[in-house]
């Protein structure tokens, strides 16, 4: 019988609830604000994680020093992270900026624009409508 999730989908699975309370928890840095942790890819052979993050401060800037901050505690958190999980070998982390929720919700913004456009065209036609 086939399992549901693969070894490295349970694996990341794992892996971002563990960073996520990590960076929570642990890590105290300036720099880093309020991070969020959306979602982990691992490699197949368990070696490499890549962590994709969001920031409440999400201007350049911001999106820039929360990374470096990251990168400064990557090898402090790949040990609590080791001290977490029972593996063998702890996947090395890769932290990455994820751009999908802010595309996200300017797609959102972009849709309630032309929702909102339509119903303004569709009522100035029905008064003109009505004058006639």
């Amino acid at each position: 019988m086939a399992r549901e999730f693969s070894r490295p989908q349970r694996v990341a699975q794992q892996v971002q609830k563990e960073v996520a309370v990590i960076l929570q928890r642990e890590i105290k840095d300036s720099r880093l604000g309020l991070v969020t942790v959306s979602s982990v890819d691992v490699t197949r052979d368990l070696a490499y994680a890549k962590v994709f993050v969001t920031f409440l401060d999400d201007s350049e800037e911001g999106i820039k020093q929360g990374l470096e901050a990251l990168e400064d505690a990557k090898a402090y958190i790949r040990l609590l992270l080791g001290k977490a999980m029972r593996l063998r070998a702890v996947p090395e982390l890769r932290f990455a900026y994820d751009k999908s929720l802010v595309e996200g919700m300017r797609m959102s913004s972009l849709a309630t624009q032309a929702v909102n456009e339509d119903h303004r065209k569709q009522q100035k036609h029905n008064q003109h409508d009505e004058d006639n």
